[in-house]
């Protein structure tokens, strides 16, 4: 059984999908009504599920007429992927941002859910076992050219 926060996400993420835009906006506490959870909660899934990294922008206003706007940042064309992922990744990059750009492909459906899984491992500290930052320069080249791999056609 999934838990609420995989819930609340799955929700924004149909939401998401509906919009004309990409785009919604939602009120915290509407949304924690619905779920039966805090607010907090609500704020827990989106800042930890909804990131940059994950292809996603987030605005808050708080106060009386407060929302939050979630817009799913799309990635550039294809034809531009390398120079994308040159700027992106760069000379290195650590884990948790490889994971986000993979998490990133896989919900625009770039890559399968077996070839995401593929990169992860690839790029997990314990996979690449040398020091800093050595380490994070390995899995640069490693993920640009992975991907550049399975992009490019």
């Amino acid at each position: 059984m999934r838990n609420i926060s995989d819930l609340i996400e799955q929700y924004l993420k149909h939401m998401l999908d509906d919009s004309a835009g990409g785009a919604v906006e939602i009120q915290r506490n509407d949304l924690a009504d619905k779920f039966s959870c805090v607010p907090s909660q609500i704020n827990y899934v989106i800042s930890t599920r909804f990131t940059l990294e994950k292809g996603y922008m987030v605005e808050s206003k708080r106060g009386g007429g407060g929302y939050i706007r979630i817009q799913r940042v799309d990635l550039p064309a294809l034809n531009s992927i390398q120079l994308h992922f040159e700027q992106t990744i760069g000379d290195c990059v650590d884990q948790s941002a490889a994971e986000g750009i993979i998490y990133q492909l896989e919900e625009a459906r770039l890559v399968t859910r077996r070839e995401a899984n593929i990169l992860r491992a690839a790029v997990q500290r314990e996979t690449i076992a040398l020091k800093l930052p050595q380490r994070d320069e390995i899995r640069a080249r490693l993920l640009k050219s992975m991907l550049i791999s399975l992009l490019v056609k």
